[in-house]
Order: structure tokens, then sequence, then C-alpha cells
């Protein structure tokens, strides 16, 4: 059964569709659906192991999400299936999310504080540094053409871990791309929860940042957005190594990503474009 099939064949449909692709999105597919009056957006996508990504998780979490006003709702869902209201919006790119950064800060502090009040089910964990080890363990296992590189990285990560500590947990969304973001014109929403668990927020923080090439004054800025105050040395360090395990991260999910995606991506410039930023990330420590 093919895409268009596959969404066809949904039981939640009365009316006569007209689908669509939307662009964007290295994991998952996604169609605009028209039915009868209403516009919706059906998600495919199967749990992903090699990522820790498991649909149960991103279930529960948009639930969570929609609940305090931040994420579209839910609508229905099935294996391989996500179906979600549809936001008349503009999806930010790098630029749009430096120019909207006051008004996307106080959505990541709300996620951050508010999203474990509406949780249901085993909640999820999204720990940087087991994810790293777990990724070398893959990238090993399958004959990784980067082998050659993990010793070095895992050497890094332990610098990083320990730079980095000790720290806060919050529940994070920890994939803030510029293609999360949606502006209705009016409010900022986020979309996509397959990595949300409890994490540092400096990883979100640093992860939008390194996604959507801030320079250091706009660093600081989210940074004391965020925090209400001025900084002191002891955050900027830990945020500075947060944002390099972030890129470090980024950098092995497109290594993984090299064998097992079967989308048409460019995978291996994905990779080389964040391993640059990731090592002179580190030098720069």
């Amino acid at each position: 059964m093919n895409t268009i099939e596959k969404i066809k064949s949904l039981s939640i449909w009365s009316h006569e569709l007209k689908i669509n692709p939307l662009e964007g999105g290295i994991t998952n597919l996604n169609f605009l659906v028209n039915h009868g009056n209403d516009k919706l957006v059906v998600r495919l996508g199967q749990d992903i192991p090699e990522h820790l990504v498991f649909r149960s998780n991103e279930i529960n979490v948009s639930k969570a999400a929609y609940e305090i006003g931040v994420s579209p709702k839910l609508i229905h869902s099935e294996l391989g299936v996500l179906v979600l209201e549809y936001i008349e919006s503009e999806t930010l790119n790098p630029t749009g999310v430096q120019k909207n950064l006051d008004r996307i800060m106080p959505v990541i502090k709300k996620i951050h504080n508010e999203i474990p009040n509406f949780l249901s089910g085993q909640p999820a964990m999204f720990w940087v540094f087991y994810v790293i080890k777990y990724y070398a363990n893959f990238l090993r296992s399958n004959h990784s053409s980067h082998q050659d590189k993990i010793d070095d990285l895992l050497y890094k990560a332990s610098k990083l871990e320990k730079l980095s500590s000790p720290r806060e947990i919050v529940f994070g969304h920890n994939d803030f791309l510029a293609a999360n973001f949606l502006d209705d014109g009016s409010k900022i929403w986020v979309v996509d929860w397959e990595y949300g668990g409890f994490n540092d927020p400096l990883f979100d923080i640093g992860g939008l940042a390194s996604n959507n090439d801030f320079n250091q004054d706009l660093e600081k800025e989210a940074l004391e957005m965020y925090y209400e105050k001025t900084l002191t040395n002891d955050v900027l360090l830990k945020y500075n190594s947060m944002k390099t395990a972030s890129l470090l991260r980024e950098t092995m999910w497109s290594m993984v990503s090299e064998i097992t995606s079967k989308l048409e991506f460019d995978y291996g410039l994905y990779t080389q474009e964040n391993l640059s930023k990731f090592n002179e990330a580190f030098e720069s420590l």
C-alpha cells in the first residue's frame, strides 16, 4: 500500500479527500489533507528504534503539548499514522526564528515547566550523553564508514558531560529546528514531539541556537530571556558545553541515518556540515 492509499484507508474519513505532500522533514512524511471543509495534517512514520523514537511517546507528549496550548490537537492515531489539526501559519526558517526570539523563548519555558503536569504513561528521558553512546554502539555494529571517528567523539562527549554538570532537569522538545516552529500571526506553535523527554534545558537552548545560526550576542540574549537575569561565567560554560553536545548528537544522528534512512536526503552532506560545526564549537570551549 502506497502512502496515498494508506491515508485514504484511515477509518475517520466521511468526505472526499484532497491530499498534498508538505515539504520539509527529514524523518517522517507529512501531508495536508482537505476533508470536506476541514484541513488536517497526516504524519506517517513508524517507530525508529535506531533513533530511540517510539510513537507511543510522541502521542503522549503531543497530547500534553496541546493541553498547555503550544501545539495542534491530535485528532487520530493508529499504527504509523498521526492526524493533527492544521494551523494556518508560516513555517519559520532560521532567520524567522532569530527575529521572533522574544516570542519563542516564553513558549520554550512553558514547554519545559508545564508539559509534565499533563503527561500520561511512561515518561521519556532524552539524555544526550546516553544517546551519543547508543549511536556509537550502533555505528560500530553496523560497520559505519565513520567508525574511525568514534573513539575521539566519545572522548570529547565525556569532557562535555563533565563541563556541563551539575544540571537542572526539565521536559525538553529536544529538536528545535526552524521547521518545528509555526507562526499564525499572533501565536507561535511548536510541532514534532518524537524526541520529547526530560533533559537539561540548556540542550534545547543550545540546539535552538546551533540549528538556527545564532551569533554570540543572540545566544546571550536567548539565555537572559530564559533565566531572566544576567549570565554568570558558570552558566555560559555549561551552555556552551550542552550546545556542543547537541551538535555532536545531530552529527551522530546523521551518521546513523546514512545507514538506515530511505528518505531522499543527502545525509552524508548533513553529517559533514554538523561535524564541522561540532569541531569548531568544541575547539572554542
